[in-house]
This record gives C-alpha cells, sequence and structure tokens, in this order.
C-alpha cells in the first residue's frame, strides 16, 4: 500500500485563523491527540516568533510521544546574513526539536518585491540556511513558498530553489499553493513536471483553502508523488484556512488506499476532530464531511426509508470507519421511517400506527415554532408517552415565575413548583439568576431526593430563537437545551410565545429524558 507521511500545522499554521488562539496547555493537548492517532509530524510553532512558542517547545520535550516528531518552523536567514549569526535560525536549534521546517522565497515576485533583493542572493539563503541546519544534525524540511505561482512567474528559477536546497541537504521540499489559488489539475501537472526534473526527489504538499481546493489540490500532489501532506485540523488556519486534514486523511485512506495513520487510527478521527475544536473553542461545523454530526444524518423521508432497505443508498461510506454514525432526523419533512428509525436508535418497540401518530404531531408542532431535528431527545420522549405502560418520573401540577426589580436589592427573581411524583406531592420553592434558572433549581430540589442521578445533569447549552419576528415582543419563541451528565449529552426543544412556557416545555423534556436514559 502507498503511504504519505501527515504533517500536522495546526499549532502554528492554524493559530493564523481569525478568532483562534492556543494557550501552552492547549498545543500540548493537541499534540497528545496527535500523536495518539499516529500523526507523523507535529508542527509546533514559531520558536523565533513569540514568548508562547518558545515556552511549548521547552514543555513539550516532557511528552513521551510514540509516533509523532515535533518541527520547529522558522525561515532561512535574512538578506546578507550568515545562518550560524542569525536570530530566526539560532531560534529554531534553541527548540531543540529533532525536525526543523525553513521556509524560503520561490516566487521571483517576493524575491524582488518582498525581500528585495537578487536572485543569486536568495538562492545562498536557501542553499546555506538548509546546509547549516543539516550540520547541527536536524531533518530539515524546506518549504518552498508560493510555489506554484513562482513556476507560472518563471518556472525555471522556481525549480532551482528546489534544487538548491535538495542539493544542500534538505530531506524534504514542499511545494507550497500559498496563497491557495491554484487549480488541482495545476497542482498534478507542476508535480508532475518537477519530478521528472528531479527524479526520485521527496516532495510533499501544503496547500490553502482560498479557492475551495485545499483538499482536492492535496490529493492530486498524491496523485502526482507527494508522498509528504501539510496541513491543519478542521481547515483551521489563515484567510480562508489551511488544507483539512479531516478530510484529505479519510480520503486517501478509504478512496485512494493510500495509508496516511496506523492500523486502526482513522476510527480515531472524528473524535479528535471534535475535541481539537472544543480545545480552541471554536464551534464544531456539524456539515464538516466524515466527521461533522450531520455528515451521515438524513432528513427526508424517501432517502430514510431507502436507507431502511439499504444504508449505501444514501451513504458514501460506512461512518463507524472513522468514529462517526448514522442519525436520523426528524421534521415535518418525514416520513414513518424517520420515526422509526429514530425509536429503533432508542429501543423503543414502535409500531407503524404509532410512528403515525408522532409524526402526524411533529409535523403540526413544527408548524406552530417547534424544529426537533436538533431535539431527538424531544422526539424519543413524544414516542416514550405514546407507550400504553409509560409512567412519567414527575408530572407537573403548576408553577408560578415571580421577577422583581426591588430598591435596594436590584433584580430578583423567584419560581414555585409543585409537583406529582410518584403519587405524592412536592411543592418547592427556589430562586436563581433568572426565571429559567430559578424554575431548574425549584424542580431539582423536588426531584433529587426522589431521583440523585438528577445531580450530575448540568446545563450544556442554552439556545433562543424568535421564529416570527414581524410580531415583535408577541412573537413565538423556541428554546434549545443541551443537557449533558458526564459521558452523554442530549437536545431537547420547547416552544411557545410565552418564552418561560417555552423553556419549561425543554427543560421538562430534558430532565425527564435524563431520568429514564
Amino acid at each position: 500500500m502507498q503511504q504519505v507521511e501527515v504533517y500536522d500545522t495546526t499549532l502554528r499554521d492554524g493559530t493564523q485563523g481569525e478568532g483562534i488562539s492556543l494557550s501552552v496547555e492547549d498545543k500540548l493537548r493537541i499534540t497528545r491527540i496527535l500523536d495518539d492517532m499516529g500523526v507523523a509530524y507535529i508542527e509546533g510553532g514559531w520558536p523565533g516568533s513569540n514568548p508562547k512558542d518558545a515556552a511549548y517547545f521547552q514543555a513539550v520535550q516532557d511528552l513521551d510521544l510514540q509516533h509523532a516528531k515535533i518541527a520547529a518552523f522558522g525561515m532561512t536567514c535574512r538578506v546578507g546574513s550568515q545562518p550560524d549569526n542569525d536570530d530566526n535560525i539560532k531560534a529554531l536549534l534553541d527548540a531543540r526539536t529533532p525536525v526543523v521546517t525553513v521556509v524560503g522565497k520561490t516566487s521571483i515576485l517576493h524575491v524582488e518585491e518582498v525581500i528585495r533583493t537578487t536572485p543569486q542572493e536568495n538562492l545562498r539563503l536557501i542553499g546555506d540556511s538548509v546546509a547549516y541546519l543539516k550540520s547541527q544534525g536536524k531533518e530539515v524540511i524546506y518549504d518552498a513558498e508560493h510555489f506554484f505561482d513562482g513556476y507560472k512567474l518563471d518556472d525555471e528559477y522556481a525549480i532551482t530553489t528546489v534544487k538548491v536546497a535538495l542539493e544542500r541537504g534538505a530531506d524534504m521540499v514542499v511545494l507550497c499553493d500559498t496563497n491557495g489559488g491554484a487549480m488541482y489539475w495545476e497542482v498534478e501537472s507542476f508535480f508532475r513536471r518537477v519530478k521528472e526534473q528531479l527524479l526520485d526527489v521527496r516532495l510533499g504538499i501544503h496547500a490553502h483553502n482560498d479557492g475551495e481546493l485545499g483538499v482536492a489540490n492535496s490529493i492530486a500532489a498524491v496523485r502526482a508523488g507527494a508522498i509528504h501532506i501539510q496541513g491543519t485540523f478542521n481547515g483551521y488556519g489563515e484567510r480562508c484556512g489551511n488544507a483539512n486534514l479531516v478530510s484529505i486523511i479519510p480520503d486517501l485512506e478509504l478512496k485512494l488506499g493510500v495509508q496516511c495513520l496506523p492500523d486502526g487510527q482513522l476510527r480515531k478521527l472524528t473524535h479528535a476532530s471534535r475535541t481539537i475544536a472544543e480545545i480552541a473553542n471554536q464551534t464544531p461545523l456539524n456539515s464538516q464531511p466524515f466527521v461533522g454530526k450531520s455528515a451521515f444524518a438524513h432528513k427526508g423521508g424517501i432517502h430514510v426509508a431507502a436507507m431502511r432497505r439499504c444504508e449505501e443508498s444514501y451513504q458514501h461510506m460506512d461512518p463507524t470507519l472513522v468514529g462517526n454514525e448514522t442519525r436520523y432526523l426528524v421534521s415535518d419533512l418525514s416520513g414513518r421511517g424517520n420515526i422509526l428509525s429514530l425509536a429503533e436508535a432508542f429501543n423503543l418497540d414502535t409500531g407503524d400506527e404509532v410512528a403515525r401518530q408522532v409524526l402526524d404531531q411533529i409535523k403540526a408542532m413544527e408548524h406552530e415554532g417547534y424544529a426537533f431535528e436538533g431535539a431527538e431527545a424531544s422526539v424519543a420522549m413524544m414516542l416514550r408517552r405514546c407507550q400504553p405502560d409509560y409512567v412519567a418520573p414527575f408530572n407537573l401540577i403548576d408553577y408560578m415565575v415571580l421577577v422583581e426589580r426591588r430598591q435596594g436589592r436590584g433584580m430578583v427573581t423567584e419560581a414555585t413548583v409543585k409537583l406529582d411524583v410518584n403519587g405524592q406531592e412536592f411543592y418547592t420553592v427556589a430562586d436563581g439568576n433568572g426565571p429559567v434558572h430559578a424554575l431548574d433549581n425549584a424542580l431539582r430540589k423536588a426531584l433529587i431526593p426522589v431521583y440523585p442521578d438528577l445531580a450530575d445533569f448540568h446545563l450544556a447549552d442554552y439556545k433562543v430563537r424568535i421564529i416570527d419576528e414581524a410580531r415583535a415582543t408577541a412573537a413565538t419563541t423556541r428554546v434549545l437545551i443541551d443537557t449533558r451528565n458526564g459521558h452523554r449529552r442530549w437536545s431537547t426543544v420547547g416552544a411557545s410565545t410565552n418564552i418561560i412556557e417555552a423553556s419549561w416545555r425543554a427543560l421538562q423534556d430534558s430532565i425527564e429524558y435524563g431520568l429514564l436514559n
């Protein structure tokens, strides 16, 4: 099987993405995740650019990594300087990594207009920097910046820069689509020309996503002979991001038969992608291929009916291969198959008549402002309540919420809840920092003595959306609540023209579902 090396630059290039900032501890956590997956190289940062990256390179020395080599990134020496007294080169060596990645100018435009030197001096910078780093015992990866743009301007000079890096000892040359504007057929064609001219050279690809082709260009490079792929998890990076390794890796392994990770590690992809998103404080993209929550989610009734007969009918692969799962969404576009499939996922024995009854109820409620495709736990509760032997863990008798602004005390919120719990009446009062918080506290105060597991339930997210904004303050409000208990997470929905009632409906479903599961 053909193999490629995966070189992850999430910790360096990924942090150049807008809104992304990683602490040293964040970077160490991501390093552990990537190493556990079997990534070959992890680029930790640019040690000469900021104290945080320097601190990371010191701290990472203490990690017991099993697969990955840590790489430090930096520039060639500056115009007119020698590598043995250049601050950038010194910082690379001070990082004490086994691998250094040094970037140099390939495009004649950048040589003349950006660093403002002669073509010959640029070749010296490349050659001397690579040779010096090799003399210090480093594995040297040379990033040929702006290669594809440079090749179009002056193909002979672009090739010469690569030759110089190789002749002076570079272990790998990576051709970079730094501006992200190359087409995949250009990448494949240019790669093949370089391979023809330089024969056994070890080449890699570093693509950006400005033309939405970062993944395609990386795959095209592999088809043309690249054995090394640089990218970031979830495609994080400057401007439109870097080539997304979360898509490249399964595309290569499952579609082209090219091994990127050790055997069995591909199943960790979804968990790794979502965990890295959480560490980076980014919302996981539901529609992300392979690992997104919606990647294998089916909503249309015709699709679900076909899927129930043959899973290959509307899925291009088995989602478990990347650690994901098939999901069936429920909405006003659903058919009975959606309901039956969801019931099976919740281990509920539901017949066609109950499925039809619940489906009709869902369509009517969505017309009123509900949305169930992101609230499977509310659908599960509808199905359970249709079971003839179902007994609710609690039933609401009534509630009252009082919100006051008192002089000297500010805002005061208090909720009163009366419940029937297994035939026994509970009447509790609690305050909170808002009406929903007070309701939740009163509900818990009544139920935790009977159901102690409720103490482990925590609000993970609370979203409010106005449905018919033209009605202003009289509009229908939809509330989505996410709850977790340490090992599971579930979502419920409520809707009403009264935001307190909408919140109560979602809260009741959430607690009832959690207690039953």
